[in-house]
């Protein structure tokens, strides 16, 4: 008897393309601008969007938040560093690439955070995945409890970790009381959260959280990401400002962001960092961060360290920039910190009011979709930064009044200006 094998030929590209069209379909495929920022003229930018060469737009979505990324001494120390030692690292940190500016900025985030020690990465992403993934490893039956709304980054390392976990509501302490108070009191446990939660723009309850912390003999891990830099008499985030930063196991912080150039890291006490830096494959098998890079975000840091003006500045940007929405009846959400979230509810018209904007107006900001935010709650996330001018919030408020009348789209009542 013969048989014949039976094969299904799998149609990969049609597969891919279900995959694409369905995001189409959807309104949340994702669009890069392609843009060049203007050094010395931030929030001005060149856009190449489109067939009509550059056009001069206004960025009003940067995390670029305090405008270091163009700061005269961050590129002055970039431009040293560049002609003192070359592009890059030259490897891992195992393998050449332990260069002394790498050394120096671990110091200063260690001070900044008032921990014994800091470790870079090569971006925030990272750093929360292999720290979260290998920590849980490494504690026998741990269990992570992690804020629902934690970021991508926070939940990959999670679930890579291979560990349990339990998942409370956002920002709330009674709930994180419930899911602690059901666990065996032995279990090492880990309570993960942001300090600021990007899409929203309200503040964790640290200081509560670790006083739970403490009563259930929990670590905590906290992510500063869009907090560091900015809040702070040092610029050390909310846990510096809320006087709560010794009493927090990890902080996690960026460097793409308020220090405006790359890289991650997280600072802890040294017996943490070291188990970190000799078993986190994402910090053990990864090329270090160019000097380049590293020296622009160490004279970053040192400045902010003695600056608040860029602090200042930013927030009352921010808070010039709801207010002007308020009185115009746009439906801004509420918000504590410099986030600007303005409500539109539906993926496609989120889409149309971004590409209005930045066809018609010059403005560029970006659309903020499922999955990043809940379906039903799509909206634009402004970050108006200590550049950006009282004129330039009049005329964006001026453009989103006239394209929410021209969608039909609900206003407010207007409160008196």
């Amino acid at each position: 008897m013969t048989f014949k094998r039976c094969l299904t030929v799998t149609n990969y590209s049609h597969i891919f393309d279900k995959a694409i069209d369905r995001l189409h379909e959807e309104g949340r495929y994702r669009v890069f601008i392609d843009i060049l920022r203007n050094k010395g003229a931030y929030p001005n930018a060149r856009c190449f969007h489109g067939h009509n060469g550059p056009k001069p737009i206004t960025v009003w979505c940067s995390n670029d938040y305090l405008a270091m990324g163009q700061h005269p001494k961050v590129v002055a120390a970039m431009e040293e560093a560049l002609h003192d030692v070359g592009a890059g690292s030259g490897g891992t940190r195992n393998i050449g690439g332990n260069t002394h500016y790498h050394v120096d900025l671990e110091a200063e985030l260690a001070d900044l955070h008032g921990k014994e020690a800091a470790l870079l990465f090569t971006s925030g992403y990272v750093s929360n995945e292999a720290t979260l993934s290998t920590l849980a490893k490494l504690l026998p039956g741990c269990i992570i409890f992690s804020d629902e709304l934690n970021h991508a980054s926070m939940i990959a390392g999670i679930r890579n970790s291979g560990c349990e976990k339990r998942v409370f509501r956002h920002n709330d302490v009674d709930h994180l009381r419930e899911l602690l108070a059901a666990e065996d009191p032995d279990a090492p446990k880990l309570i993960a959260f942001e300090s600021v939660y990007s899409m929203d723009g309200d503040i964790a309850p640290i200081a509560a959280i670790c006083d739970l912390a403490d009563e259930f003999n929990a670590l905590t891990y906290l992510d500063e990401v869009h907090a560091v830099g900015m809040y702070g008499a040092r610029g050390g985030g909310i846990s510096e400002r809320d006087d709560v930063a010794g009493r927090v196991t990890i902080i996690e912080g960026t460097l793409g962001k308020a220090f405006g150039v790359m890289g991650g890291y997280i600072a802890a006490d040294q017996m943490i960092v070291d188990v970190i830096r000799s078993y986190a494959p994402g910090f053990i098998f990864t090329t270090s961060l160019s000097p380049v890079l590293v020296a622009g975000v160490l004279a970053s840091v040192r400045h902010l360290k003695g600056s608040s003006e860029e602090r200042e500045g930013q927030q009352a940007s921010a808070a010039l920039l709801k207010q002007l929405m308020r009185d115009a009846g746009l439906p801004v959400m509420n918000s504590v910190t410099h986030i600007v979230p303005l409500m539109v509810g539906d993926p496609v018209k989120a889409k149309r009011i971004s590409d209005i904007l930045l066809a018609e107006y010059g403005a560029y900001v970006q659309p903020i979709n499922y999955p990043t935010v809940s379906r039903g709650t799509e909206r634009l996330r402004f970050t108006p930064g200590p550049a950006h001018t009282e004129e330039m919030m009049r005329d964006l408020v001026g453009a989103l009044v006239e394209i929410w009348d021209r969608l039909d789209l609900e206003l407010l009542e207007r409160q008196a200006a």
